[in-house]
């Protein structure tokens, strides 16, 4: 039988962990990691129309969809990279355009190709430190899902078995996808730091940083903090169970 302490806690940790997976998903699915805010004229340019469509149907370049991002308001994220430009136009020109954005997705095999120490040349050699960078971001927040995932088989077999003692897994299991969840966000600005040292932005273009990047840094703390409530629980029934055992045989 549990103590209605350590109940409470295991309700809480498992309301924490459900929170942290829904926001991490949610991150990992949508492109607002980083968003760029260009001048209202570059929409308006004439090579706007053709960016777009390089972009969306283009040959799959570093430094050609960079430079897009910059010029049309683009956002970028783990699987996603999107920009804002003109819809298909009449055969005159709108006085005022509506924005269409338009998104690619990276493929699994982009994902894993080399980074250059100047993006878009390959006779530059690959900088390695951005490569391993980019695998990381994408991959830690996966390795940080399959966690999660694994600690809620294992508690639903706890719960079978009406045992406690696998909530030291759970707990363990929670600590290292917070700190995978972390370590993705780490990756992902670090990342665009030194992209942004090799790529210089042009003249008023702004970047910040997305909502989707906030939510994967509040799923961490909220993974830590269901890890904690989780390894106490396990650690004080533990003691407590020696405690009252060693009481029986007295």
């Amino acid at each position: 039988m549990v103590d209605n302490r350590y109940a409470t806690a295991l309700v809480i940790g498992s309301v924490l962990s459900l929170l942290a997976t829904v926001y991490l998903s949610v991150a990992v699915g949508t492109q607002h990691w980083y968003q760029y805010r260009s001048p209202p004229g570059n929409h308006e340019a004439s090579n706007a129309s053709e960016l777009r469509e390089d972009f969306i149907n283009g040959e799959f370049d570093e430094k050609a969809y960079s430079d897009t991002l910059f010029r049309l308001n683009g956002t970028l994220g783990l699987w996603w990279r999107c920009v804002q430009a003109p819809g298909q136009s009449h055969w005159f020109k709108e006085p005022d355009p509506k924005m269409v954005t338009q998104c690619v997705s990276f493929t699994l095999p982009q994902q894993f190709l080399p980074k250059y120490k100047e993006p878009g040349n390959h006779n530059t050699g690959e900088d390695l430190l951005r490569t391993y960078l980019w695998r990381c971001q994408f991959l830690l927040p996966l390795v940080s899902l399959a966690f999660v995932i694994l600690s809620g088989l294992i508690g639903v077999c706890a719960c079978l078995c009406r045992s406690i003692t696998p909530t030291l897994g759970v707990g363990v299991l929670h600590l290292l996808a917070g700190l995978c969840s972390l370590g993705t966000v780490c990756c992902f600005l670090a990342g665009m730091d030194l992209l942004h040292r090799v790529s210089v932005l042009p003249d008023g273009v702004d970047g910040s940083l997305g909502w989707s990047l906030y939510l994967a840094l509040i799923s961490s703390p909220l993974e830590m903090m269901a890890a904690a409530l989780f390894l106490w629980a396990a650690r004080s029934h533990r003691q407590n169970y020696t405690r009252m055992t060693a009481y029986r045989v007295a």
